[in-house]
């Protein structure tokens, strides 16, 4: 059966991506007929209503799903359409209550004209009363007019859908965990959307592992925790996952119910990681410092020529003072992004995910490439682009050892020399020179 998604028009490429998710997630057997970003009506091959409620009903980026009854480029085609395809679910729907409502995306229509739609439709043979509270069913007549359509005079939508309502998303949870709400936030942390959206990406659920190498104030765990799964989470500042009083990374899950999904959290550096190196998480997912407010920084010394011998203080080896802060170094981003790589591949079972944001200029000649790993699949690249430069949602899944193919054309990235932030973080330097502007011929 064909049905009808109704997205919301923001974050066009994560959209696609949420969706093949869920179907995963939930076992659905999906087929995408037709897709295009500046739309938000996409058309799906489900197996059932039941599928595509299920599907639906924890995406963020969809609105309402719908089983489709009719389509064509005019009114006359929808109405032919209509009868061609959907004439024996009618007689089902004849004396119950019922109302039609109308969706014109980037169009609009006086209600003499929406009345006059919908009545061109009497051929439906409804006999049932009109609700427009509390029906049993909600029928919607769908317009897709091409941008701009007021201003340039045009009076007929480019595409016309009929559909039965079916379900709502879950969009509504993103005002619950909406960052203004939140106790406890800081400069970087990520927006509650999406958020969610990189859970539900990553497949976060009921009875997986997940774990933020990155966590800062809990944004990522939290919104796994949301959907069920127990998060983990780890800082290089013990700073932000302690906070100040009584606003903490803690006090974020205390907010919002979730502390049975709170596995734990701790203080440590992806490159000198505690976690024990065994296949254990469903799903990894951070948003790794870019180096920009400040340079990006791992335990160690500065000066590589530097002994490890003790420093004994009053007869107490300094290092073992509860007060002792770590030394920290200038690190590599793209260094740190094959850290990533290497430790997901440790630590993912068979088909986890990865996922993780990283930055890239617009420009082709300054682009940081994703980076590979002949043990994971990219499966998904999402991007949301600012001026000049864009930050990218990159997805991997585990490949199974014995699917593993190792690539002879694969070579050793070139390390960054230098020990300042600048010479080791590429974007980081061309952030504050300036990036190339983007030509839009």
């Amino acid at each position: 059966m064909v049905y009808m998604i109704r997205f919301t028009q923001v974050h066009e490429t994560f959209r696609l991506a949420e969706t093949k998710a869920l179907a995963v997630l939930e076992g659905i057997d999906l087929e995408i007929i037709s897709y295009s970003p500046t739309s938000p009506f996409c058309m799906v091959k489900l197996p059932s209503e039941e599928a595509a409620k299920k599907l639906l009903q924890r995406s963020i980026l969809a609105k309402a799903i719908y089983e489709v009854w009719g389509h064509g480029s005019s009114y006359p085609e929808l109405h032919e359409s209509t009868k061609a395809t959907s004439s024996h679910l009618w007689p089902l729907y004849k004396n119950v209550t019922f109302k039609f409502v109308i969706d014109s995306f980037q169009g609009s229509r006086t209600n003499d004209e929406q009345r006059a739609l919908i009545d061109s439709f009497r051929f439906l043979e409804f006999e049932g009363p009109i609700h427009m509270k509390g029906a049993q069913y909600e029928f919607c007549l769908a317009e897709d007019w091409p941008l701009g359509s007021a201003s340039l005079g045009i009076k007929k939508p480019t595409k016309v859908f009929l559909g039965r309502y079916l379900a709502r998303s879950e969009r509504d949870v993103i005002s619950k965990y909406d960052l203004k709400k939140r106790k406890y936030i800081s400069t970087t942390s990520m927006d509650s959307e999406l958020a969610l959206v990189t859970a539900n990406i990553t497949l976060a659920a009921p009875g997986k592992l997940f774990y933020d190498p990155f966590v800062g104030t809990g944004s990522f765990p939290i919104a796994c925790a949301h959907f069920g799964a127990l998060a983990f989470g780890s800082d290089i500042d013990g700073r932000s996952i302690r906070g100040k009083g009584k606003v903490s990374l803690l006090a974020n899950f205390e907010q919002y119910g979730l502390t049975r999904e709170f596995g734990d959290s701790f203080v440590a550096d992806l490159t000198n990681s505690p976690v024990r190196r065994a296949r254990l998480f469903d799903g990894i997912l951070c948003d790794p410092p870019y180096g920009v407010r400040e340079g990006l920084k791992v335990l160690g010394h500065r000066d590589p020529t530097r002994g490890k011998t003790p420093i004994f203080r009053d007869g107490l080896a300094h290092h073992l003072d509860p007060k002792f802060v770590p030394p920290k170094k200038p690190y590599s981003f793209l260094a740190m992004l094959d850290d990533i790589l290497e430790f997901a591949t440790t630590s993912l079972v068979d088909n986890g995910r990865l996922s993780f944001w990283m930055p890239t200029a617009n420009d082709v000649d300054q682009e940081i490439k994703i980076p590979e790993h002949p043990s994971l699949e990219i499966i998904g690249v999402c991007t949301q682009e600012f001026n000049q430069w864009s930050r990218r949602l990159i997805t991997y899944r585990r490949i199974p050892d014995a699917e593993v193919v190792a690539s002879e054309s694969r070579q050793p990235r070139v390390k960054e020399t230098g020990v300042n932030a600048n010479d080791l973080n590429p974007f980081r330097k061309g952030y504050f020179q300036g990036f190339k502007p983007v030509s839009k011929s």
